[in-house]
């Protein structure tokens, strides 16, 4: 190291300090209160100090509210929930206009210091993704919640949050300062740090030097002990794929409800909803545990190991990327590795949850036709807003990303050998995208990690099966662990309709089965199949045989038709795994790696 005067480390300080100053000077101030929470009414006050010269000659600053949340891909309108918006300063309210859907124009003119912008947000949609007050607590996603301006988005901000009078906590991922008071570095850890406010109760345990919090909204019967230590051993497992912790401290929100499921992940915290009857019952209680398991991997997966158009974020539009199969489905595989390597799981039931994804995606007639990358790049238009259609022409990227991210471990586990799998590809990616670059990934950097990782040219894999539509050869992909799939249905001489009912109603129509070759629709009402009424489909159905023509009166649009239709063999897969005969010692000895066997 060079050495430096005592005068030019003074001048550096002074600079350092002077450049700082004015950057907390620039700050946005929030204040969130919530007086009538029956109302569903939050109250926010937004103080923009210090303005800009720029702001101040061209005589106005504009206020703007996202339109989507990290995360969850689907531009979802926020500023509708807003309301009551006015502006001031210290001499006075200021004129306010809305220009577009989501900004507000604030005049200013040259002695205009400060501003304070003051609206009304309704919340009472109990979602991950949105925002919620009742009477019993608040919780923000703050996307929905907080303007921001897009000049100062990596500005600091300050949030001073006045509980309810009968609520006395707040749980959130966002550095206290203060009683009550918090602090975001820049815009994206605030619209990255969910807030529960109300009576919840507060679990807390230590994984690697890092204080973790649980915060369990909602009556539920549970052990707290148990579930404090069942989602430290989750954490454990998931924290082994990278082996370094990002994070200085973590939240869990949790919801117990009614009914309810999901999660949505946060730079340093998460929140999970589920079903408050979810701890009375083994097969749901795992369930719930894989929920943490996804949405914790997700601090690595998504939070840090990225493609590029994950961070920084543009919330005014869609960030599109052909990796949610990765990112989302990757992570959805990770979900139930990461409960067999906690000892949670045996390797049936990880094999079992890894066949179900299996059997979902071959089952989908729009896994043929829609490709992995395809579905990514589209989630913005067709994931989160599926028709009747949905299933014929569309994949989903967790489902199909699940099945994928199976398939490139075993690739990686059987071209090395065993001496490495998809760990070592989530390691590099952490390692030289998100350590040393501090960036996300573009398509070809991805699959260049993966050919050196795999030690072998994986560009075929990416060719076929993420931008294509082929079908997966499984049993090339299974032997080195001495498996291979079968279809317990390929017997069956069931006959098949291919259209569902609800209500009497046809409800969905399988693209190339008898319904949709010969004429039937979504919302036809079945008024009856060779002249009796359909009580169990299903049953009339079992009386029939491949091959027969049964004539099928509908009403549609108020006008009754006749369709002769001709019953097809029954096409949907049942796949297990069987072990192969004669199984190696180098394929026992792989299966054992794969399913973390001591």
């Amino acid at each position: 190291m060079k050495k430096i005067s005592i005068f030019a480390i003074c001048l550096l300080f002074s600079v350092i300090s002077s450049a700082q100053t004015n950057k907390l000077q620039s700050k946005i101030a929030y204040a969130l209160s919530m007086e009538k929470p029956q109302s569903h009414y939050f109250d926010v006050v937004m103080k923009l100090k210090s303005l800009d010269a720029k702001m101040k000659q061209q005589g106005f600053v504009d206020v703007k509210m996202a339109v989507w949340t990290p995360g969850s891909y689907l531009v979802r309108e926020y500023a509708k929930n807003v309301e009551s918006v006015t502006a001031s300063s210290a001499n006075g309210p200021l004129s306010l206009d809305k220009i577009n859907k989501n900004t507000w124009r604030i005049k200013v003119n040259a002695s205009t210091q400060e501003v304070t912008l003051k609206y009304k947000v309704y919340a009472y949609e109990l979602s991950v993704r949105t925002s919620f007050l009742d009477d019993s607590h608040g919780y923000l996603n703050p996307a929905s919640v907080f303007m921001y301006v897009n000049e100062w988005k990596a500005l600091p901000s300050t949030l001073e949050i006045m509980p309810y009078k009968d609520w006395s906590t707040i749980s959130t991922g966002m550095k206290e300062i203060s009683k009550n008071t918090f602090l975001a570095d820049n815009l994206d850890i605030l619209i990255d740090s969910p807030i529960e406010i109300g009576n919840q109760k507060v679990l807390n345990f230590d994984l690697a030097g890092v204080p973790h919090k649980i915060a369990m909204y909602g009556e539920a019967k549970y052990d707290a002990e148990k579930v404090t230590n069942d989602i430290k051993r989750v954490c454990e497992a998931a924290k082994s794929v990278v082996t370094e912790h990002p994070c200085k401290d973590y939240t869990f929100l949790i919801h117990n409800l009614a009914a309810g499921g999901g999660g949505l992940e946060h730079l340093n915290s998460t929140t999970c909803q589920t079903s408050r009857g979810v701890y009375e019952n083994e097969k749901s209680y795992k369930g719930f545990l894989s929920l943490i398991a996804h949405e914790y991997f997700h601090l690595w997966n998504v939070k840090r190991i990225r493609p590029k158009a994950l961070g920084p974020f543009d919330y005014e539009n869609e960030n599109y990327t052909h990796m949610l199969w990765y990112s989302e489905g990757g992570t959805s595989f990770y979900e139930n590795y990461i409960l067999r390597r906690a000892g949670i799981f045996s390797p049936e039931e990880y094999i079992k949850s890894y066949m179900d994804d299996v059997n979902t995606i071959e089952n989908q007639p729009g896994n043929a036709i829609q490709s992995a990358a395809e579905s990514s790049w589209d989630a913005w238009i067709k994931y989160y807003r599926p028709n009747e259609n949905s299933r014929n022409s569309t994949v989903s990227y967790y489902d199909k990303g699940a099945v994928l991210g199976g398939i490139l471990n075993l690739a990686i586990l059987s071209s090395t050998k065993g001496e490495k799998n998809l760990d070592d590809l989530m390691r590099y990616l952490y390692q030289n995208y998100y350590k040393k670059l501090g960036r996300g990934f573009t398509d070809e950097e991805f699959m260049k990690a993966t050919d050196i990782v795999a030690g072998k040219d994986m560009s075929s894999f990416f060719k076929n099966y993420i931008f294509g539509t082929e079908s997966i050869p499984y049993n090339v992909y299974l032997a080195p662990v001495g498996l291979k799939i079968v279809d317990t249905n390929a017997d069956n001489t069931n006959a098949f309709l291919g259209a569902d009912l609800r209500a009497g109603k046809i409800s969905s129509v399988r693209r190339d089965s008898p319904a949709y070759n010969y004429g039937l629709n979504v919302n036809d009402e079945i008024l009856s199949i060779d002249g009796q009424k359909v009580e169990d489909l299903s049953k009339l159905l079992a009386s029939k045989k491949i091959g027969d023509v049964i004539e099928v009166k509908v009403k549609r649009d108020g006008l009754e038709k006749t369709y002769s239709v001709t019953l097809a063999k029954n096409p949907i897969k049942s796949y297990k795994l069987e072990p192969i005969a004669d199984q190696t010692e180098q394929q026992k000895a792989l299966y054992k790696k794969w399913m973390f066997i001591q």
